[in-house]
């Protein structure tokens, strides 16, 4: 019996059986889209993250506050207000710092905004006529606030697109007034749309930014309005991030009076750092996941082993005829495993299938992108494959192994 022979007598024993094949096959097509999905979901989160930080700029850096202790209790860090405007202008000096090319103090919170009976609430970002640069953003209509604005606390603001469209629909909110808190404020830009920014996934386009000092003498309170959230800054290129790194670090260190880097109260971070954690975080969640959804591929094999011991007994006098007629263990094995990786494979075919309309719904559900890559889709078909004749060896050995004699005579 050749191999055409051995296909063709394997799909009419599974054709035969359709809905035990069917159910056989649903354990592995269930595992099988899980697990593409799993890894899908991961490889969209990174490539959504790899997205943003790009977005940003890759010779961007970041200073954030160390930690504070009061009474004994430590805060998390961020809590300390050792970062001020003092730091950023020191910053911004290019004889000090000629590996900096932008600077831009930030200082943030969440609060409402009202356009006459429409309010809003978003991120309202306190920077300077250097955030532009530093976050690498441009104007859809109107201008940036200028250092004239910063020197003075001018009530001025600048809508992302997202804030302008909730506050003034499609009209142009140039010129318009807007509240935030009690204070009244005039729009002089809107910027253009730029997504999601970094690992927290919040939107670059929605958010209203007003000058630092605007912010800090009519958004807060009287404590610590010299002292920013952060102090983000751009290397001149990507060669010069670790030149700019330490220029940030020696001059911060300077001006705090830490002698030694290990006692620094601040904490500096680059866009790779930030890109490695992220994957790693993705990384283990994906594979936790992944792990937990292939073990329906392990029910799956189990449902094909039994299913194929269940073939093998009610073929016992089929298998003896063949022996009696020259038919060779090898050849009955093969014949077997033949079965059970046909049902592996179209199992794993139909569960790619359903992987792949679940890439294209899921998303609109869940706000996620999930990627299939093609190498994901072969290794699931290989898989597939793999759990059929796995779990098919013993059932093909067992009916191998049968006396002729015996099969014959058996009822």
């Amino acid at each position: 019996m050749g191999w055409l022979e051995t296909l063709r007598t394997g799909a009419e024993a599974i054709t035969s059986h359709r809905l035990r094949s069917a159910l056989t096959m649903l354990g592995i097509l269930i595992g099988i889209a899980a697990v593409m999905l799993t890894v899908g979901l991961g490889e969209g989160a990174s490539a959504q993250v790899n997205s943003a930080i790009d977005a940003l700029g890759s010779n961007l850096l970041t200073v954030t506050p160390g930690s504070t202790t009061s009474n004994g209790v430590r805060g998390g860090l961020g809590s300390s207000t050792l970062l001020t405007l003092d730091d950023a202008n020191a910053l911004s000096n290019r004889t000090d710092c000629p590996d900096i090319s932008g600077v831009a103090p930030i200082s943030s919170r969440s609060t409402v905004l009202a356009a006459g009976s429409t309010n809003w609430t978003t991120t309202v970002v306190g920077s300077s006529p250097g955030w532009m640069n530093v976050r690498g953003r441009q104007m859809q209509s109107g201008s940036f606030f200028s250092s004239t604005d910063v020197s003075q606390a001018n009530p001025v603001v600048v809508l992302a697109p997202t804030t302008s469209a909730e506050l003034f629909g499609v009209a142009n909110p140039v010129g318009q007034q807007i509240t935030i808190g009690a204070n009244s404020f005039t729009v002089v830009g809107v910027l253009t749309s730029a997504g999601a920014s970094g690992t927290s996934g919040q939107s670059q386009d929605d958010q209203a930014i007003v000058p630092i000092t605007t912010y800090q003498q009519r958004l807060t309170g009287i404590f610590g309005r010299n002292s920013v959230s952060q102090i983000q800054f751009t290397a001149t290129s990507k060669d010069t991030i670790s030149a700019a790194y330490q220029e940030a670090q020696d001059l911060l260190l300077n001006m705090t009076g830490a002698t030694n880097p290990l006692l620094a109260n601040f904490t500096i971070t680059t866009q790779d750092q930030v890109l490695s954690t992220a994957n790693s975080v993705n990384h283990t969640l994906t594979i936790l996941l992944g792990g937990i959804a292939a073990i329906s591929l392990l029910v799956g094999g189990i449902g094909v082993m039994n299913i194929m011991l269940v073939s093998v007994t009610e073929r016992v006098r089929e298998i003896g005829l063949r022996k009696a007629l020259g038919a060779t263990p090898a050849l009955i094995r093969r014949q077997f495993l033949v079965e059970a990786s046909v049902l592996g494979l179209s199992g794993g075919l139909v569960g790619l299938g359903l992987g792949f309309v679940g890439a294209i719904v899921l998303p609109h559900l869940i706000s996620n992108p999930i990627v299939i890559s093609p190498l994901a889709a072969g290794a699931a078909i290989a898989v597939s494959l793999a759990i059929g004749l796995g779990f098919g060896v013993y059932p093909a050995t067992r009916a191998a192994r049968m006396a002729p004699i015996d099969a014959l005579r058996s009822e």
